[in-house]
């Protein structure tokens, strides 16, 4: 049986991916995981409710530019690295690896120091600060974006995977997806969401967008408003206590089927973020991307970029983000199928669906590597 360490936390879309090469190295051999993050990151409450074991190592991040605070950083780093190699004499891993987050950084360190075969998973077209210092001591960069290969100075470690995605955002179906949520097969859906605790700038846009297309009835504009943005919205728009405005708008706090909603959408407003373009991609889904300017190092502009220069996206910059462009682009692209399907097949070829299984065995391969030596 292999024994392998999976690290990843601070947001969800470090943990999911994890969790996906978990569920694809299970398919392909028989492995015990142990997953490592910190002790009050969401990882320690999502990684025990998936079925894995969980440790929990204290970790810190070092700011991008160069700051006294930083030193004392890597001081506490020092001590994450010695609760680090404690954990893999423990276990005894036959790999570790990283899907972003600086709690990767000690563990993936340790290992690496400890001669335990190591990959890490880069999301982003521009590479995250944790997995920089870290591609200079593992064996495999796993990317998600090409275009990344070139910003790592070892590239002839980067191996071109995609990003892991949920089966359940490919296995989903069109027309069950809308019959469940009561959304006619002749209605053109547009899934507008800025991720689980909202985006200010979206939700105000879409204020405009609700109250110019609320008599369409062959419009549904399924609005995600996240958590904090939803009493707001509700109030703004008189929404019905079922979150309805006029016959097209729907607003929903938070979306617990995401994969459903996928599924039925014809169109997406969204962030542009590494997992949630991996999971349009995998649906063929057209976007309209308004990335966030606070990314570090604006990330999600670059990532949003590759969209764009496909043909599978068109991009907004958050500063300039209005109501009269998207009621423009909505009702352009609700009038011209012919320019929806171009994007939907240009949005697909950048679909990568095996991305997990892909990682999985690439890390079985580093395995094998040890064993035979």
């Amino acid at each position: 049986m292999k024994r392998i360490i999976l690290s990843g936390g601070g947001t969800g879309g470090h943990i999911y991916p994890a969790i996906t090469i978990a569920r694809e190295l299970s398919k392909l051999e028989d492995v015990e995981f142990l997953f490592v993050g910190t002790p009050r990151g969401m990882e320690s409450r999502i990684v025990p409710k998936e079925g894995f074991q969980f440790a929990s190592i204290p970790a810190y991040g070092l700011k991008r530019s160069f700051t006294p605070k930083n030193l004392a950083i890597l001081m506490k780093t020092a001590g994450s690295l010695f609760k680090a190699r404690s954990i893999l004499k423990q276990f005894k891993p036959d790999v570790v690896i990283g899907t972003g987050g600086y709690v990767c950084g000690p563990i993936l360190m340790a290992a690496a120091l400890s001669h335990i075969p190591t990959l890490i998973q880069e999301q982003n077209v521009i590479p995250g600060i944790t997995n920089k210092i870290l591609s200079h001591v593992v064996d495999t960069i796993a990317l998600g974006y090409e275009d990344a290969k070139m910003r790592f100075p070892r590239p002839e470690k980067c191996v071109y995977t995609g990003n892991p995605i949920r089966p359940d955002i490919i296995e989903a179906k069109r027309e069950e997806a809308r019959r469940e949520l009561g959304i006619s097969p002749d209605t053109f859906m547009v899934l507008i969401t800025g991720g689980s605790r909202g985006a200010r700038s979206i939700n105000t846009a879409m204020e405009g967008v609700h109250r110019h297309f609320k008599d369409d009835s062959h419009l549904c504009l399924y609005h995600v408003t996240g958590t904090l943005e939803y009493d707001k919205i509700i109030e703004a728009l008189h929404a019905d206590k079922d979150g309805r405005v006029g016959k097209a708008g729907r607003i929903i706090k938070y979306e617990y089927h995401m994969p459903r909603a996928l599924a039925a959408a014809d169109l997406i407003i969204c962030r542009a973020g590494a997992v949630s373009l991996a999971e349009l991609a995998a649906r063929g889904l057209p976007a309209i991307l308004i990335p966030y300017p606070y990314a570090a190092e604006d990330h999600q502009t670059f990532n949003a970029r590759v969209f764009v220069a496909a043909g599978a996206a068109k991009m907004i910059v958050d500063k300039y983000l209005t109501d009269k462009e998207l009621i423009q682009d909505i009702s352009y692209l609700k009038e011209t199928p012919s320019t929806l399907r171009s994007m939907s097949d240009a949005s697909a070829g950048l679909g990568k669906i095996h991305a997990g299984r892909d990682i999985a065995r690439l890390a079985l391969q580093l395995a094998e590597k040890r064993g035979h030596k």
